[in-house]
């Protein structure tokens, strides 16, 4: 999914030094460099061969999180078409810093869920209230009672009748496979959050294999594509079990009626990645491009962890890479550099420009490592953009762009968002036909609209 990030200083900074700032970007660039990835692969691989370990893939299970019983669903399979050992773990949510608008999360967990699972042939029910607790907390029990082995087994039924709501098929499983008492279902689940937090990460439904962490079904091809070339699957050129779905329409194209939003903030890789890519797909689409940018969370006031700023980079890269997307090289834009920009954006609408400027301000800050806060990086952003660099330096630092970047925000949180990049897809009459967030839903967007626009044929 998609979040921003702080300076490596620890706490959230509307405008960290600029030295700070240099040393955050070149760390950052540097670890996440081109052939760095295969090359820390390759030693990491050395290392397990030298002590003659097997292919162990660690997984975290949240069980009030929908994208966790999509993961549930996959760990058969993922042990039947790989040579693995797969440990699964109980775990808390997100916490302190890490965990930002907790309820608004797992909302999305179970709305997102529901709507990406049939195009993975897995399953999970409409749901719009939370997990009964009553239901959560028997279910945590008879997970916490299995060793790795039957937890795979089982999880998947587990998690179908807490999803259904359906206690007695969770009790008619308890007996089956008995529970844990309370104490130490407890135990199981501090000791699943407390490896979690000691490998560097946060969340619910992740995979762990040998320094990287897969985030649930729609990371395990990253996974997935390790393990064929390390020549792990069990099968000669085993298949994908979860491949990403490509971003396309099937040919359907709209003729304008529908309009496809896209909520964007200038210090978001995830943003970063995907801005290009979404504003072809709506060309390519047919449908009214609308952008609406935002201010970044971290210059919200809403704090980010150093754990989570370098997952999200390293993911992005990864992301990015997947869909042959130039991306990486990192100047951290944090505070001034965005105000900067955004202070030209209305100028650059006027002139038919605003996609551009965000556009090359987003590829300059991180594919091209230009510092931005500088003026020879921001003349370059707007030239880049089609734009005038003598009449841009007469508007930089220009107020009043604030109050269209709030009413974004507010537009976002009322579907349910809080995060970049969202998108919404309105139909023809102006209704929400799909409001999503994260750079890996575009293709469910290109679905919705090839289904809107083959029921008006």
């Amino acid at each position: 999914m998609s979040e921003e990030f702080k300076d490596q200083g620890g706490a959230a900074s509307m405008s960290p030094s600029p030295l700070k700032r240099w040393l955050a970007s070149k760390v950052i660039s540097h670890i996440n460099r081109p052939g760095g990835l295969e090359k820390r692969r390759a030693k990491l691989e050395a290392t397990r061969q030298k002590q003659q370990r097997a292919h162990v893939v660690e997984y975290f299970h949240q069980l009030d999180d929908g994208y966790s019983h999509l993961a549930a669903q996959m760990l058969k399979p993922l042990l039947a078409s790989y040579d693995i050992e797969l440990v699964c773990h109980l775990v808390v949510g997100p916490q302190g810093d890490n965990s930002v608008e907790p309820e608004l999360l797992l909302q999305l967990s179970r709305v997102d869920a529901h709507l990406v699972a049939p195009h993975y042939g897995l399953q999970f029910p409409q749901h719009p209230e939370p997990a009964n607790p009553e239901a959560v907390a028997l279910a945590s029990a008879i997970l916490a009672k299995q060793d790795s082995q039957t937890f795979i087994e089982i999880a998947d039924q587990v998690g179908s009748a807490l999803w259904r709501d359906d206690l007695a098929a969770l009790q008619t499983l308890a007996e089956q496979f008995g529970q844990a008492t309370e104490l130490e279902t407890q135990e199981k689940i501090t000791q699943g959050t407390e490896l979690r937090t000691k490998l560097k990460h946060y969340s619910g439904a992740m995979f762990y294999y040998e320094g990287e962490w897969y985030w649930g079904v729609d990371r395990l091809y990253h996974l997935e594509g390790r393990l064929r070339d390390l020549h792990a699957g069990r099968k000669p050129n085993t298949k994908l079990l979860a491949p990403r779905p490509a971003i396309t329409t099937n040919g359907a194209k709209d003729n304008g009626s529908l309009t496809f939003e896209v909520y964007a903030s200038l210090r978001s890789p995830y943003t970063a990645m995907i801005f290009d890519r979404a504003v072809q797909f709506a060309h390519e689409a047919g449908v009214k491009l609308v952008v609406r940018p935002v201010l970044p969370m971290v210059m919200r006031g809403v704090p980010a962890t150093r754990e989570k700023g370098m997952y999200i980079f390293a993911d992005t890269t990864r992301e990015a890479k997947a869909l042959g997307i130039n991306y990486g090289n990192f100047y951290d834009p944090i505070g001034e550099p965005v105000q900067r920009a955004y202070s030209l954006y209305p100028w650059a609408c006027e002139q038919g420009k605003g996609t551009e400027l965000l556009s090359a301000f987003l590829s300059s800050a991180f594919a091209e490592g230009v510092n931005t806060n500088k003026d020879t990086g921001l003349k370059h952003v707007v030239e880049k953009a089609g734009l005038d660099w003598q009449q841009a330096k007469g508007i930089v630092g220009t107020p009043g762009w604030e109050e269209a970047l709030e009413e974004n925000r507010l537009a976002m949180y009322g579907f349910g968002s809080w995060g970049v990049p969202s998108f919404r897809l309105l139909d023809a009459d102006g209704k929400e036909a799909l409001a999503l967030w994260g750079q890996d839903r575009l293709w469910l967007f290109g679905r919705e609209i090839e289904r809107l626009l083959t029921n008006n044929v």
